[in-house]
């Protein structure tokens, strides 16, 4: 497909989902060409995260009518304030997806609860799911992560992706699918000559400096950020948002979320259309081999306004690692699809994610401004016995902390798994805390380094206790249907025709870094291999 006529796509989508936005409607179309009708659609997808949209939009392409089914709502409103989302200084009910106090990453500052406020419960934008010693952060609503992440878009290293994935051609995934990934999502790069310059990256020019100190590389990373609307912010040209403390609960401009890109341009093809706050709880197969879905529609306050039942010919989960995990294992256990292997809920892993702060000196102040967008990384993979990929993570707090954060992503070779709780029809997550100990003991090396080097120390108060390092999250949840054990090499799921798995619940639990450029190419991957074969 040209560029221009993906342009024209994403422009007729976007064109969709402001209509629907101001009607308020729950299904979003192109006017006139809805693509199903009644209880049946040939292709369903649940979610619309990274791999669910990648798959609409080559569903769509290839003219086969599909509904993607989202439990979210569309975030294309302003509120009272007039903006969209609100900023994490000032959270309110749209921050937090039924919550009644927000639940930010940084639990405290000088061991003060600043960053959280009391909320009412709504239907928000960022879930934090709890599972005893681990909780999860997901992103609700058209777009999933792609609404609340940090927007950095890292390929692998070549060695590490041959190792976690063995099956998969390495030249082809770099070659033909990763470029592929980063047309679709609109990467781009900071200009080098104004970061140097900026106010608003002072902070991650301090850890650099602290990072080459101690002999450590640093890289730029890529973004679906738009660099270009960051400089503008700046300089006062334009509304801020990278620079006005927004990040976790949605970015009001620059951000290339999914509903800017794949996610319009599917909808522009005119054979997809998504309906917003409906909540599969249930899949079942008929014996014409049809999948029958039981689907909770409700309102953003929680209300629950039908239950009701779509059918599908093809079936695509893209609910994300926790949601798409959930279904195969709620339908294996309760008999619903009793033919799913031992593999599924298996494989689980938090990518390694451990965060941690630092103090620093005085006179490495790192500035008032701090953009929430990371455009640096410490590189440190190559370590043989500790690799870390290290996030320079902002403190978007508007006044000077000189603090340095990190998100850093290891290589713990821990793996968790689910089993189905009958009592609350859930699946839950079998994680103990001693297996994120491989990733508190590569940071530490990494940051003792650092510290010892540099003079400075560890920051103690930003986890609610005294404890330096925090490993009880994940914002990189991989796994459960892994990749040729759940599913065969291409993501269908073993035991079942037209049933297919397109999201980071493929991947073993790792990357190495960021994943949702992975999780885009592999899903670029697996859907033109399905189209060839399966849905001609």
């Amino acid at each position: 497909m040209s560029p221009r006529s993906l342009s024209r796509r994403c422009f007729l989508g976007a064109a969709a989902l402001g209509s629907a936005a101001a009607a308020g409607l729950t299904t979003i179309s192109l006017p006139g060409r809805a693509s199903a009708a009644g209880d049946f659609s040939p292709a369903v997808i649940i979610g619309t995260g990274y791999g669910a949209a990648v798959t609409a939009l080559r569903l769509g392409e290839a003219g086969i009518p599909t509904v993607m089914l989202e439990m979210g709502q569309l975030w294309n409103t302003p509120g009272s304030d007039g903006k969209v989302f609100p900023d994490m200084l000032n959270p309110d009910k749209r921050a937090m997806w039924f919550k009644k106090r927000t639940e930010a990453p940084l639990a405290s500052f000088l061991w003060l609860d600043l960053a959280n406020r009391n909320i009412d419960p709504y239907a928000g934008v960022l879930d934090r799911v709890h599972f005893g010693d681990m909780s999860v952060y997901v992103g609700r609503g058209v777009g999933g992560g792609s609404l609340v992440n940090g927007a950095m878009a890292v390929v692998p290293k070549r060695w590490y992706f041959e190792e976690i994935l063995p099956q998969v051609d390495a030249d082809e995934m770099y070659g033909k699918y990763y470029p592929r990934a980063n047309a679709g999502l609109g990467t781009n790069s900071v200009d080098a000559t104004w970061f140097e310059s900026c106010d608003c990256y002072q902070y991650a020019r301090v850890s650099r400096k602290h990072a080459h100190n101690a002999g450590l590389a640093t890289t730029f990373v890529p973004s679906v950020y738009d660099f270009d609307y960051m400089r503008r912010e700046e300089a006062g040209e334009v509304p801020r948002s990278a620079l006005a403390s927004e990040v976790i609960y949605g970015n009001n401009h620059g951000k290339r979320s999914l509903d800017k890109s794949y996610l319009a341009a599917a909808l522009g093809t005119g054979n997809v259309q998504i309906r917003t706050l409906h909540e599969v709880r249930d899949i079942a197969q008929q014996p014409d081999g049809t999948y029958v879905l039981t689907v909770r529609q409700s309102d953003p306050d929680g209300n629950v306004l039908a239950v009701k039942q779509l059918a599908a010919k093809y079936l695509f989960l893209g609910a994300g690692s926790l949601g798409s995990t959930e279904l195969l294992v709620r339908a294996r256990e309760t008999g619903k699809l009793p033919e799913l292997n031992d593999s599924v809920g298996q494989g689980w892993g938090t990518n390694g994610n451990v965060m941690l702060g630092r103090a620093n000196h005085m006179w490495d102040a790192v500035g008032a401004l701090e953009s929430g967008m990371p455009a640096l990384g410490i590189d440190a993979w190559d370590d043989p016995q500790y690799p870390v990929f290290a996030e320079i993570a902002p403190v978007p707090a508007g006044i000077e902390t000189w603090a340095s954060l990190y998100l850093a992503i290891t290589r713990n070779p821990e793996r968790g798994y689910f089993t189905y709780d009958a009592a609350s029809d859930s699946a839950r997550l079998q994680w103990e805390i001693s297996q994120g100990q491989p990733s508190i003991d590569a940071a530490k090396h990494l940051f003792d380094r650092i510290n010892s080097v540099n003079g400075t120390i560890y920051r103690y108060d930003l986890f609610g206790d005294t404890r330096a390092f925090e490993n009880r999250f994940t914002y990189h949840p991989l796994g459960g249907l892994v990749l040729g054990k759940a599913t065969d090499l291409y993501g269908r799921v073993k035991g079942y025709r037209n049933l297919y798995v397109t999201d980071g619940s493929l991947i073993p639990g790792s990357t190495g870094v960021n994943p949702f450029v992975t999780i885009t190419a592999l899903a670029e991957r697996n859907i033109e291999r399905v189209l060839a074969e399966d849905l001609t």
